[in-house]
């Protein structure tokens, strides 16, 4: 049987002696952790599945599947959110692997900075592999708009998001908020 916190335990020997007797604590498992590594630095993030399962079960499998290699953050806001992991280098928009997902905001995580969440369309249940990160708070988002779900935050590496949030940026392929030189996320890979 498993369990978390403190459990009794006795150990009996096969003549039925005993040679053990007390308890030991099973810790809480850890939340999952993903480092992502950019060309600017890397990011460890901490994700929330007990807040947001669909979310962290989505990301997961694109993480798991490298998705994410040489993608880019493409919409670069500096008192707003970074956003990426939709786009290569070119502005090309790979298709998806997994269908859009059920949107999960609401679940008592807000868009603080530091916090990663999915971006998505117009549509409430049109998230898949895009992501953003919120440079500063933007409890609007936790509402507004049908809101958008937050499913975990940044625990290391802060300093790199606000090293990518200041970059330069243009319009480019139609597009407003790309940076002139790419910010490229070489990988991310579960680390916890």
């Amino acid at each position: 049987m498993i369990g978390v916190g403190a459990i009794a335990m006795t150990v009996t020997a096969g003549d039925g002696s005993t040679l053990y007797s007390g308890s030991m604590t099973i810790p809480l498992a850890a939340q999952p952790q993903v480092t992502m590594n950019t060309s600017l630095g890397d990011i460890v993030m901490e994700l929330n599945p007990a807040k947001a399962p669909i979310s962290v079960d989505n990301f997961l499998l694109y993480v798991e599947n490298g998705f994410y290699v040489n993608k880019i953050f493409h919409r670069v806001i500096s008192d707003f959110v970074i956003q990426g992991g939709g786009l290569t280098a070119s502005m090309q928009e790979p298709t998806p692997t997994y269908p859009s997902i059920k949107l999960e905001a609401g679940n008592g995580l807000s868009n603080l900075r530091g916090s990663i969440a999915m971006a998505r369309t117009s549509l409430l249940d049109s998230a898949s592999a895009q992501f953003f990160i919120n440079v500063v708070d933007n409890v609007n988002l936790d509402a507004g708009n049908g809101g958008y779900a937050v499913f975990g935050k940044v625990v290391s590496g802060l300093d790199t998001v606000d090293k990518i949030k200041v970059v330069k940026t243009m319009t480019q392929a139609s597009m407003t908020d790309v940076p002139v030189t790419p910010v490229v996320i070489n990988s991310i890979i579960q680390t916890q």
